[in-house]
């Protein structure tokens, strides 16, 4: 009953940020998984370990990519038969996608580890280089299936309005992460292993807390008996697929970023390039955030047909994104020098690569936050063909287009100018969207 009654509430900007602050804090402290082991990586190791990382983060996104849609995608269609009042019916499909995730990540465990060597022998690296991606990898899969629960369950209890627990856990993994970083690096001299093995091990806070919460009869959602419904699961990847083609695209798009910096400057531009995602990546985890946090409610009342609350929702989650977007993009530009001497010495000529490109990106954080939250919405609207068509249009068609036309035009500035331009392109599809589903959905 306490879950009906907190969807029940009026939509004022203090319920909704009930939900969202939680999800928001959890986004932003998943992100410094990542960030921590450049951090402790770069300056414990060096900038060719930190190109390293980065040039495996195509393979770990495609890796996660199946799961993020089953997990976005199943949390839209199992909080709209809550609403639908099929409880039963819902926990029963909740455990059936948990063990297709489960299978899932033991086919790309193992495809990882068939491949690994091959990617990124084709790529032309240095000795040194190479070598760090293959020892990261390979202690990065070992933890693919709980990486994977993860990604399920954080959203799951979000869903059961326990947004709170799921920031407890992603503290916990943080904070341990931060922890075995230091030990196994600086103590151990475990070198790059020793970060993968760190993140792999906060990441799994989650899915062992998730496995105890949802075994519980108490909980809003829990595990039963499954029922085998392959329809369910046809729609709770259609619903996700903007998800996993997001993460996909990010896969490739990110490669993409790669050769082209190791063809104008060389694995310093890898070295750079990698300090200015993780800047975005820490502004973006807000607005992902914000979206998980408001996702359950848009479906929840999309499936009561409550209009009323969805444009009160709708409209206060734009206000909320604008002024989020107008604070990250000040911040980003005016301590840039500040963010990139955290992971690069002023001596060091990855310094200025990065501080010019973050300088140019930075303008991407006043569109990021509304295309996210576009994409999330019809996904949580279960409208998985126009969300996807977002997704794929911002991280991939606008994303090669401007890749491919602004360096030839401008050289390296070409590509740090990349992201904003076609983030640009996206937010005035993602308005057209918007109007256009307007009076089906009501909001």
């Amino acid at each position: 009953m306490e879950n009906t009654n907190a969807y029940a509430k009026p939509v004022t900007l203090g319920n909704i940020l009930k939900f969202a602050i939680p999800t928001i804090a959890m986004s932003v402290f998943m992100s410094f998984y990542t960030m921590v082991d450049g951090l402790f990586v770069s300056n414990l190791i060096g900038t060719a370990a930190l190109s390293a990382i980065n040039l495996t983060a195509p393979v770990i996104q495609l890796v996660t990519a199946v799961s993020t849609m089953l997990a976005t995608g199943g949390s839209a269609v199992i909080m709209k038969k809550m609403g639908e009042k099929k409880s039963e019916e819902a926990k029963e499909d909740f455990t059936f996608l948990i063990l297709v995730n489960v299978f899932v990540g033991a086919v790309m465990c193992g495809l990882g580890y068939l491949v690994m060597e091959r990617i990124f022998a084709g790529m032309n690296l240095s000795a040194d280089v190479a070598g760090y991606c293959v020892e990261y990898l390979s202690r990065y899969l070992l933890f693919t299936i709980p990486i994977l629960l993860m990604n399920n369950f954080t959203l799951y209890m979000i869903a059961s309005e326990k947004a709170t627990l799921s920031l407890v856990c992603s503290v916990t993994g943080g904070v341990l992460n931060m922890a075995l970083d230091y030990v196994f690096i600086a103590v151990f001299h475990m070198g790059i292993s020793g970060a993968a093995i760190a993140t792999g091990m906060g990441y799994s806070v989650t899915a062992v807390a998730g496995l105890f919460v949802f075994s519980r009869r108490k909980s809003f959602l829990h595990f039963k008996k499954p029922a085998f419904r392959l329809k369910v699961l046809a729609s709770a990847a259609a619903n996700g697929c903007s998800e996993m083609a997001t993460a996909l695209v990010t896969g490739i798009i990110t490669m993409m970023f790669n050769w082209m910096l190791l063809y104008y400057v060389g694995e310093n531009g890898v070295a750079a390039v990698t300090i200015i995602m993780y800047v975005l990546m820490f502004a973006s985890s807000l607005y992902t955030g914000y979206s998980y946090g408001v996702a359950p409610m848009l479906s929840f009342y999309h499936g009561e047909q409550n209009h009323a609350k969805m444009k009160q929702l709708v409209s206060s989650s734009l206000k909320v994104i604008a002024v989020i977007s107008v604070l990250t993009a000040s911040f980003s530009f005016i301590f840039t020098e500040s963010l990139v001497s955290i992971f690069a010495r002023p001596d060091n000529p990855v310094y200025n690569l990065a501080v010019t490109g973050n300088k140019i990106c930075t303008m991407a954080l006043l569109f990021i936050g509304f295309n996210i939250f576009a994409s999330g919405m019809f996904t949580a609207l279960s409208n998985g063909v126009v969300s996807a068509a977002l997704a794929f249009s911002r991280s991939f068609v606008f994303m090669l287009v401007t890749m491919v036309v602004l360096p030839l035009i401008l050289g390296v500035s070409g590509i740090w100018l990349a992201t904003p331009a076609a983030e640009l392109m996206a937010i005035a599809l993602s308005a057209g969207m918007f109007f256009k589903y307007r009076k089906r959905y009501g909001y």
